[in-house]
């Protein structure tokens, strides 16, 4: 049901990118293209990781999670950060999402990893609610910041 991603999973993967940025309403906030996401995955030196859900008859991509690492300064190790976890609406409730959940959680009990951290929309009940039920709690009094566009070139001095 889970599998690491290979090369040639990149279109799949850019076609799940953009359902999930149409499901978080922000579809033109997508501009990733499957070369970006070739070179990010399946370049010299990947940085970023990611697993695909398989639909247990038919083989089909029905979800996908992208991740890399980060590191604790207090902890010391590095952790999983989970940068999109998706699963196609007609596949949802057959254990995929939870699937790949436990896949990154394997692999960080198996490399000594001390966390997995993600975001999650605040409308996103579902989600919050699927997320809370396999022990997962929000980081209460801490907020996402982000520098994008015109601020981080601002910012960075160009």
């Amino acid at each position: 049901m889970i599998r690491t991603a290979v090369v040639t999973d990149v279109p799949v993967i850019h076609a799940l990118i953009r359902e999930l940025a149409d499901y978080e309403k922000a579809p033109h906030e997508a501009v990733a293209t499957e070369e970006q996401l070739r070179d990010a995955l399946f370049g010299a030196a990947p940085a970023v990781f990611g697993l695909i859900a398989e639909d247990d008859t038919t083989g089909e991509p029905v979800g996908f999670a992208i991740w890399f690492l980060n590191f604790s300064t207090w902890r010391g190790t590095h952790g999983i950060y989970l940068e999109d976890l998706y699963v196609r609406p007609q596949a949802r409730g057959g254990g995929h999402g939870k699937a790949l959940l436990l896949e990154l959680a394997r692999i960080a009990v198996e490399r000594g990893y001390s966390r997995m951290e993600w975001s999650v929309l605040d409308w996103n009940l579902p989600s919050i609610n699927f997320y809370k039920s396999l022990g997962a709690v929000p980081m209460d009094g801490w907020s996402v910041y982000r520098l994008t566009g015109e601020a981080l070139a601002a910012a960075g001095g160009r």
